[in-house]
């Protein structure tokens, strides 16, 4: 009710400015020129944050992952952190059980992510079925190149080995190993051990501030609320989404897991945490197709995991704590439905962006898929009784034109300078080309060759000499285009120039070119839209 409430809110005042809003991992059709720091929440602390953090690197941010897709991409501030929406929960915990209940929440982790991955697409690529985790343990990396070769553990990690006896052991590890990247006043702040002996729990800001910028996916809070301290296990690793039910049933999972564990024999001697950490990131990748080693040695799919064992764990821990029986059987239900059906928020994303036209533009895909998430999330159905999303006419087929990245050609054939004009032609006769752009090693565009420079060149006569490299018939300084540049901008400059092929390139690397059958392309939307609006 209380998420229902905050959502309502924000629905409200996201209409007000002619928004709406969506609960998802990440956005589908975020895009990196949206990740600039004029987007950051202008908070001081987040600043400061972004400017420390590049300082201790050295160099930009570079992120790589393979999925169905591959990415690869380098960034230069913090704000890839901002394509990751997650749904964290708290468990708190009393001292003395401290270890005993992180360990449990390191190993059901995994699984339990599987059944709730919700982002499987980020830059229009599709990546991991949860790739938020390799997101962030990108996107905050302190570490220089020589930390990396060394290799010093990055601030966002799974951990390296089970807790023994005290949390204790997290908070030195992390003060030994992490730099400190924010401070705070503390000057006014009592000696915290003289506060214990007068009998008072100390606020320990400069740990918790420190603690803020160490991303363990398990997380140990230490915090103080009338008057009383306590510890929390921070689990950091649910997306956001598909819907309110859908996110409180993954949080019921966890929490009954770690209710009906807690009471059961220790963790370590059943398991190693190697094959833990392995089971997070095969989650992560794979969702509930990913193999899954549990406590008694068994290797099974996720699906089989949790379906047969943990669902009844998870089931028990709840009625443990004295949760009625009509909400277990709502929430676990829940997960029982996603898991059996296969249709995890990630798997109906994929299966959607799969089943749509797929001579759609793939920006107006992912635009349809956002939209139908939308209509979805306000039925509040959860996702595995959703129906896939598909084309809808109610979308504007112009936010999908606006500029040249949304539907330039991007997979392209290129050649080197020194490769010969008879692969260039090669080129264009197998794929039914008419333009070749040019690179260098580096992949920075140093011309291209038009049918027309073929044809001139065939005019000609061939060279007696021998074999022509490309660049002799290459154009050296084409006209070309950013990726965010307006596509109406761009028509102009074709026109105006003469040009039947604009090469887009983002500092200095090819990343599309944008042709007449691009536009062709743009000229049936209007007419079809035109013919629409007359019926």
């Amino acid at each position: 009710d209380e998420a229902n409430e905050l959502l309502a809110v924000a629905r409200r005042a996201a209409y007000a400015v002619g928004s709406q809003t969506v609960l998802t991992g990440i956005l589908p059709t975020l895009k990196q020129s949206d990740l600039t720091l004029d987007n950051m929440v202008q908070v001081p602390r987040y600043r400061a944050l972004n400017d420390t953090v590049i300082a201790m690197r050295g160099s930009d941010f570079r992120l790589g992952i393979k999925g169905i897709d591959q990415l690869d991409l380098k960034h230069d501030n913090l704000m890839l952190e901002a394509c990751n929406t997650s749904f964290q929960v708290h468990f708190q915990v009393s001292p003395h059980e401290f270890a005993n209940l992180y360990n449990i929440a390191q190993a059901v982790t995994g699984p339990v992510m599987a059944a709730a991955v919700n982002s499987p697409l980020l830059l229009g690529k599709r990546l991991w079925q949860e790739t938020r985790i390799a997101v962030f343990e990108h996107s905050v990396d302190s570490r220089s190149d020589a930390h990396q070769a060394r290799g010093h553990q990055p601030r966002v990690h799974f951990g390296n080995d089970w807790i023994e006896s005290s949390v204790t052991e997290i908070f030195k590890e992390d003060i030994a190993r992490f730099r400190i990247v924010l401070t705070n006043d503390v000057a006014d702040e009592e000696d915290p051990f003289a506060m214990i002996e007068r009998g008072v729990a100390p606020p320990l800001r400069a740990l918790r501030l420190h603690n803020g910028t160490v991303y363990r996916w398990n997380r140990a809070c230490y915090g103080v609320v009338d008057g009383l301290a306590h510890l929390r296990i921070e689990n950091r690793v649910l997306p956001a989404g598909p819907t309110v039910l859908d996110e409180v049933s993954n949080a019921a999972f966890f929490f009954g897991l770690m209710s009906s564990m807690g009471q059961r024999d220790d963790v370590r001697d059943h398991i190693s945490f190697d094959e833990v950490k392995r089971n997070f990131f095969a989650a992560a990748r794979d969702g509930l197709k990913a193999q899954q080693t549990w406590l008694d040695g068994r290797v099974v799919p996720a699906g089989t995991l949790i379906t047969d064992t943990l669902i009844p764990l998870a089931k028990e821990g709840l009625e443990a704590s004295g949760i009625s029986g009509k909400d277990i059987d709502r929430y676990i239900g829940t997960v029982a439905d996603r898991v059996g059906a296969g249709r995890t928020g990630a798997r109906w994303a994929l299966e959607s962006i799969a089943e749509m036209d797929q001579k759609v533009t793939l920006d107006e895909r992912l635009r349809h898929l956002v939209a139908a998430t939308i209509r979805n999330q306000n039925t509040d159905a959860p996702v595995a009784q959703w129906e896939l999303a598909d084309i809808c006419g109610s979308q504007d087929w112009r936010d999908s034109y606006r500029t040249v990245g949304q539907f330039m050609t991007t997979d392209l054939f290129t050649v080197q300078p020194d490769d010969l004009v008879d692969f260039a032609a090669s080129l264009m006769e197998w794929k039914h080309v008419r333009h070749v752009p040019v690179e260098d090693s580096d992949g920075l565009l140093v011309g291209l060759v038009t049918h027309r420079a073929l044809l001139r060149m065939l005019a000609r006569g061939r060279d007696s000499s021998g074999p022509v490299p490309v660049r002799e018939i290459m154009r050296p300084d084409p006209v070309t285009v950013p990726s965010n540049f307006r596509t109406v901008e761009a028509i102009r400059l074709m026109r105006e120039k003469k040009l039947s092929c604009l090469p887009v390139v983002d500092d200095g690397k090819l990343v599309g070119v944008l042709t007449e059958r691009d536009l062709i392309g743009v000229a049936a939307n209007v007419l079809e839209a035109q013919l629409d609006s007359d019926d």
